[in-house]
């Protein structure tokens, strides 16, 4: 099996968790981010993450969780979800990735490794979010507002390794999101959420960006 993706993608971070949970091993390849032929090829847009197997291609990063979980009889992603962790996910996303692509835009990501993939990003992304120069110089009072998001999530925390206490598709979507926060710097993690971070990294073989300090 072969999984197409991109470093900081959300999307592709869910897609590659599921294969470090299940300990299923895959092939991650990274494709540049201006290469629009080959998922188009596969799928019929430019989207990631696609995972190929057998000569198939699928996208949409939870129908490929379900697939690979639902793939040997025993799911993993069994435990209950919650409504607060969804709706903190919902309230964060927004202000998190004004945050999160310009410095995405500056990393040393192999989707990035030619200076046309890089622009391309950049190009796409500044419509969505409006200029990354602008937003960087915003990063304080938005840094001020994750800051609070993140105190806020702490007491929702009740493991390490599962947030609600066992595996569930509440996972994949908030460590999927924390994961992209770790490129920023400057944030304070309370030790809960750090320490849920750094255990579902280390559960799911999806290095975090960067350090995170409590």
């Amino acid at each position: 099996m072969r999984l197409y993706s991109y470093d900081h993608c959300p999307f592709c971070v869910k897609a590659r968790m599921i294969f470090g949970l299940k300990k299923i091993p895959v092939e991650v390849i990274t494709l540049l981010n201006d290469d629009v032929a080959t998922p188009t090829r596969m799928i019929g847009t430019k989207m990631l993450p696609i995972l190929e197997q057998d000569g198939r291609y699928m996208g949409e990063s939870m129908d490929i969780v379900d697939h690979v979980d639902a793939m040997d009889g025993h799911r993993i992603l069994t435990g209950a979800i919650s409504p607060q962790v969804g709706e903190w996910i919902q309230a964060t996303n927004a202000v998190a990735f004004r945050l999160i692509l310009p410095r995405d835009a500056a990393a040393p990501l192999e989707e990035f490794a030619t200076t046309a993939a890089r622009a391309y990003f950049m190009r796409n992304k500044e419509r969505m979010v409006g200029p990354f120069g602008a937003l960087l110089d915003d990063s304080a009072g938005m840094i001020a507002q994750v800051d609070a998001r993140l105190r806020a999530l702490a007491p929702l925390v009740r493991a390490p390794d599962a947030v609600n206490g066992a595996l569930s598709v509440d996972d994949i979507h908030l460590f999927a999101l924390l994961r992209s926060l770790t490129i920023v710097a400057g944030l304070t993690w309370p030790e809960a959420v750090a320490g849920y971070c750094r255990t579902m990294s280390r559960a799911c073989g999806v290095p975090l960006l960067d350090s995170i300090s409590a």
